[in-house]
């Protein structure tokens, strides 16, 4: 049994911490973050991922998992100290390293004994060596520092932790390394180790690659509603070729959440300034703005004036099983909508707590069938499992134009118009030209 001190109680931490604890190993999270210590003290999750409130009762039930405020208290007599802060985009896309500089300095001023630094945040490329040099400069004892990527999932991030693609760790001391490999020798994963900037750059290099599958597929389905063809087969008929994979080709209204679109602009970011130019990324970027922004080109040319129309949106979170709303979609789509006098109505079944303080003009519902009531379009933004299976001659039948624009392909669009639905998936046959053409002469 190791002792083990994850500094940050976000996503990352709190599931790293969290699940380290459930291999059998005593671990302290610690946070300046008052009000989220007191709740996890209390037994109350500050965020939704399934099975991850189970997993903390129990460790802290069997007394391997705690929570403190106090970097003396969270670091006393520990073995490793993984770094788990957030690391937002600044004005300029750059990451934003507040969080990080105070953490590595708090750790330098309280580590009391020899420890592991560990990175687990998403840091900049040359992070490891800066913060080898706080530890140094401030710090009392000798701490090697190792930088080990995350690679978990929102909505999956218990299952991605105890079953990992890879693991990745990287320094300058090989010994620390092979350290903080033992920590996860129980899950039987491949692991890689590099130096330090290799291994910060494998985690935004993996990003920057799957966000650019998203944006391609993206890129090809706004070229199959122009053509006639239908996006789903033609990612299917990709996704079979062993060299491209299925995995991130659907198309839909783009990539949102904490990582994707922070690390992308981070990336692009650090490379512009190293004398690169990094073009790929930034078309990236631009699709990925453009997939949201042609949601209101198909209600423009199927309602007509937006000004008092009443919009439904199903999902507000970025992705399923999660209640996080950073960069996502629904956010902006809505914001769109009501700058064009729109009235929106909205439910999601994890974020509407949280999108309530960011949306205080939207109309929250109970359910799916409440936001289709009385609704002059319906659009599809995150694509729950409960979504996939609405009574959908129901929501024919409350709305009051059965205008739907399904922005994650859920529906088959022959039952849909069926069922008596003017529908509208993305890079979908059944879609004409001339309805992305009437949009544009409106404006966009």
């Amino acid at each position: 049994m190791s002792t083990i001190s994850v500094v940050g109680t976000g996503y990352v931490g709190l599931v790293t911490g969290a699940c380290f604890a459930d291999l059998g190993n005593r671990v302290v999270c610690i946070d300046v973050d008052e009000r989220k210590i007191a709740m996890l003290q209390a037994g109350e999750i500050p965020i939704y991922e399934p099975g991850l409130e189970e997993l903390v009762e129990r460790n802290v039930r069997s007394q391997r998992l705690s929570f403190t405020t106090s970097y003396a208290e969270g670091l006393t007599g520990t073995d490793f100290v993984f770094v788990a802060v957030n690391t937002p985009s600044g004005h300029a896309g750059e990451a934003d390293m507040t969080y990080a500089r105070s953490a590595a300095r708090s750790i330098a001023e309280h580590l009391d004994g020899p420890a592991i630094v560990v990175n687990k945040s998403t840091m900049p490329i040359g992070t490891g060596d800066w913060v080898v040099g706080v530890l140094s400069r401030y710090g009392r004892v000798r701490a090697p520092v190792v930088s080990n990527p995350e690679f978990l999932r929102e909505g999956s991030a218990i299952v991605d932790f105890n079953h990992p693609d890879r693991v990745v760790l990287g320094s300058d001391d090989r010994q620390a390394a092979e350290r903080v490999a033992q920590l996860y020798a129980s899950l039987k994963a491949p692991i890689l180790v590099t130096d330090l900037r290799t291994a910060e750059m494998i985690k935004y290099a993996s990003n920057a690659f799957l966000a650019t599958k998203i944006s391609f597929i993206n890129e090809m389905a706004s070229i199959c509603e122009r053509m006639g063809a239908d996006v789903k087969e033609v990612a299917r008929g990709m996704g079979l070729d062993a060299r491209i994979g299925a995995a991130f080709l659907d198309a839909g209204v783009g990539y949102g959440g904490s990582c994707f679109p922070k690390d992308v602009q981070a990336l692009v970011h650090m490379a512009s300034l190293s004398g690169c130019h990094p073009q790929l990324l930034r078309a990236v970027i631009e699709i990925n703005r453009d997939a949201r922004r042609s949601v209101m080109l198909k209600l423009r040319a199927a309602v007509g004036d937006l000004d008092e129309r009443v919009i439904g949106i199903l999902g507000l979170a970025f992705k399923p099983n999660t209640d996080d709303l950073r960069e996502a979609p629904a956010l902006e789509i809505i914001r769109l909508l009501q700058q064009e006098g729109a009235r929106v109505k909205a439910y999601d079944p994890a974020a509407m707590e949280k999108a309530q303080a960011l949306l205080p003009d939207v109309s929250f519902c109970q359910d799916p069938y409440a936001t289709a009531s009385g609704a002059d379009a319906l659009v599809v933004v995150t694509e729950w499992n409960e979504f996939k299976h609405l009574d959908l001659r129901q929501i024919q039948q409350l709305m009051a134009r059965p205008i739907l624009v399904d922005g994650r392909n859920l529906y088959d669009p022959s039952e849909m118009k069926a069922l008596g639905f003017e529908y509208y998936g993305i890079g979908r046959a059944a879609q004409s030209g001339e309805l992305l053409n009437a949009g544009r002469v409106n404006g966009v």
